[in-house]
């Protein structure tokens, strides 16, 4: 996991509609920068449904929400339209930004151990500045918990 208070690395990724993002477009915003391990899957729809239900909240506070995960942009259009997502799914296929954010770990699922992402959340000042960085997060109390600190 990266250390509060250093630079939030740059990325250039797709979106659910194929429309590129990049950090610097959200300069002079807070940015919520979540990753999560997988498109409809019980957790990873919890977490996007409790910041689609607090969005309006995060937009009067001018905080960006970006959800990242491996799946494809076809995939977060899928997830996008079935839950209503209000928010930037970006697409990291070739792990370059979910390595750079050090979420990519080895992990233990139904007893395997393999490599995946660790459900982390990273809130980022108007400068860039990672100010705050939450590991292993509670997919349930996760909004919420964000929405608190901005």
């Amino acid at each position: 996991m990266l250390k509060e208070g250093s630079k939030a690395p740059a990325f250039s990724l797709p979106d659910q509609n194929g429309i590129i993002h990049t950090l610097d477009q959200y300069a002079g915003r807070k940015v919520i920068l979540y990753f999560y391990p997988k498109d409809n899957t019980p957790g990873c729809s919890n977490q996007a449904c409790g910041f689609s239900q607090l969005y309006p909240q995060f937009q009067e506070k001018d905080a960006a929400v970006i959800g990242i995960s491996k799946d494809s942009v076809a995939s977060h259009k899928k997830f996008e339209e079935k839950y209503g997502l209000p928010f930037p799914l970006l697409s990291d296929t070739e792990l370059n930004c979910i390595k750079a954010y050090d979420v990519w770990k080895e992990k233990k699922t139904f007893g395997k151990t393999g490599m995946g992402i660790v459900r982390t959340t990273y809130l980022i000042d108007e400068q860039g500045i990672i100010i705050k960085a939450f590991e292993k997060v509670k997919a349930a109390d996760n909004p919420a918990q964000m929405l608190e600190l901005i």
